[in-house]
């Protein structure tokens, strides 16, 4: 009863924004897609279809200016995109700034992990959706780690016949081998007075991958977000 509920106030948010967001979704799609960062496009081919993602870093690591780089490469393509925000910490400002089309976002607002989990598991259940995207960063870090594996495996089962993306924003790797592809972003430049320069130099570290061999690339972010 709880789950239709939720639906239906999903399918209202949305309105004429995505045509049938809860489509049934068959067919099994093995395929990547642009980030919308280059170097890391040519290292990896892209982000995996139908595969959990995982991007790890501590504060101010820029896995979150991925993120939003990540969405608005989605969003140019035309896709329906969701955004789970555990601590409701998202600036949409900030993610026009980087390019993202707020009319194709769906964001939902969280405060608790167990929020996060259950509304990622009913967007993941009801299909239609490019990309997702799940920021766990801001959780305490105690909870996040005593999610089971299993939890991620399941949400990895519900996507791996469908054209979705899962996306993890964490600071410490918390689906591990339930993940096809895991980053650790931190930033890496700075000014020969110590402050961050304006536009991020990340170095962003390939720790796991199902579609590549591991390895380091370079993206030099203009819009720097935790």
């Amino acid at each position: 009863m709880r789950s239709g509920i939720l639906r239906a106030q999903l399918e209202t948010a949305l309105g004429k924004r995505v045509m049938s967001p809860f489509t049934d979704l068959e067919r099994r799609v093995c395929e990547r897609v642009p980030t919308g960062i280059a170097s890391l496009d040519a290292f990896t081919g892209g982000l995996p279809r139908g595969a959990i993602t995982e991007i790890a870093g501590s504060l101010s690591s820029g896995r979150m200016s991925m993120a939003l780089s990540i969405l608005a490469a989605a969003g140019e393509r035309g896709e329906a995109c969701a955004l789970v925000d555990g601590m409701d910490a998202f600036d949409p400002a900030s993610g026009e700034a980087a390019g993202i089309d707020l009319q194709r976002l769906l964001w939902i607002r969280c405060r608790n992990l167990d929020q996060v989990l259950r509304s990622t598991d009913l967007l993941l259940q009801g299909g239609g959706f490019g990309l997702v995207v799940a920021d766990l960063s801001d959780l305490p870090q105690r909870d996040v780690r005593r999610v089971p594996l299993a939890s991620w495996f399941r949400l990895q089962r519900v996507i791996e016949n469908t054209p979705t993306s899962l996306l993890l924003i964490v600071r410490e790797s918390a689906a591990k081998s339930a993940a096809a592809l895991v980053l650790h972003t931190r930033v890496k430049q700075t000014d020969r007075n110590g402050l961050l320069l304006s536009a991020h130099h990340l170095d962003i570290e390939i720790v796991r991958s199902r579609i590549s061999s591991h390895g380091k690339v370079q993206h030099v972010c203009r819009h720097p977000y935790s």
